[in-house]
């Protein structure tokens, strides 16, 4: 089918849109990753925008040798890798027990968990359920007081109850109970809306920043974007370093860093590592949301 020429303006003008809109979001990202490669004294006196105009890696070199940040960076990663494998067992685990009709009192507890999305008792509630729990200054208060999303049960709920009937049946046939059922059948054929809810979930273990904020106060188990906000806040660059012998007598030899350019160097190795999965995980997100919001 042919296109008129006023469809052909009206989609050159959607293409034009989108492009200065997808410019737009990616340019504060890039000019950051430029800063955090030019040298900082550089860099203040204003002017650098697409590309480097002294590039360096001192940057990169001083933020490496802080050992804080690389033990934040550890526990990021040890955070995000086992939080998000617990929270989509639980909640895939969840989810197969409400999206079974024969389950008593099913909608009161559809009812319940949907309550949840909305309301919570509050921050103070909180901090004084997860220090009666002995929770605090851990690692686990990373991970357990957000293992279970409603939105991500409800999406593999639908998904569980949209797969036949004929599955289960010929499994119960063969002597298989409900677990082997869950890990043998229902799991297996479920990878896409998994691949998706583990992307969400390991997106915002990663970004999370408010939980080591609240529930740490020791630095050996502060996550990195915790520890990026109190650098961003303090505004200390004397700091940076400061633990480590090698790379505080370099700062006192060569001047040329400033906050700005240790805050972006900071904030690229915060941030690319949770941006290189999605390449990985991009053939699963988008059926993996289709399939998990829609029944039959």
């Amino acid at each position: 089918m042919r296109l008129s020429l006023g469809d052909k303006i009206m989609q050159r003008t959607i293409y034009i849109l989108l492009t200065l809109m997808a410019v737009i979001m990616l340019y504060p990202f890039w000019n950051a990753l430029v800063i955090s490669f030019n040298q900082g004294s550089d860099t203040a006196l204003g002017g650098v925008t697409l590309w480097p105009r002294v590039y360096t890696f001192e940057n990169y070199y001083i933020v490496f040798q802080d050992h804080r940040l690389l033990n934040s960076f550890l526990i990021t990663v040890l955070r995000t890798l086992s939080g998000t494998a617990l929270s989509v067992f639980f909640t895939a685990l969840l989810a197969y027990g409400m999206s079974k009709k024969t389950l008593l009192y099913r909608k009161q507890y559809m009812v319940f968990f949907m309550v949840t999305m909305f309301f919570s008792g509050g921050l103070i509630p909180t901090y004084l359920l997860i220090r009666s729990l002995h929770m605090l200054d851990t690692f686990w208060v990373l991970i357990i007081p957000g293992i279970i999303s409603v939105y991500n049960m409800i999406v593999i709920r639908t998904f569980f109850a949209a797969l036949p009937d004929g599955l289960e049946e010929s499994a119960k046939i063969d002597g298989c109970g409900n677990y082997g059922i869950f890990f043998k059948i229902v799991i297996p054929v479920s990878g896409p809306v998994l691949a998706t809810i583990a992307l969400f979930t390991a997106v915002g273990y990663w970004n999370d920043w408010f939980t080591g904020a609240i529930y740490i106060t020791k630095d050996p188990l502060l996550p990195i974007q915790t520890l990026l906000r109190q650098i961003m806040n303090s505004n200390i660059m004397t700091e940076i370093g400061s633990s480590n012998a090698i790379a505080l007598d370099h700062m006192n030899r060569n001047r040329t860093v400033t906050t700005k350019s240790l805050t972006m160097a900071t904030m690229m190795i915060a941030t690319i590592p949770i941006i290189l999965t999605y390449p990985f995980l991009q053939k699963y997100f988008v059926k993996g949301v289709l399939i998990g919001s829609l029944k039959e």
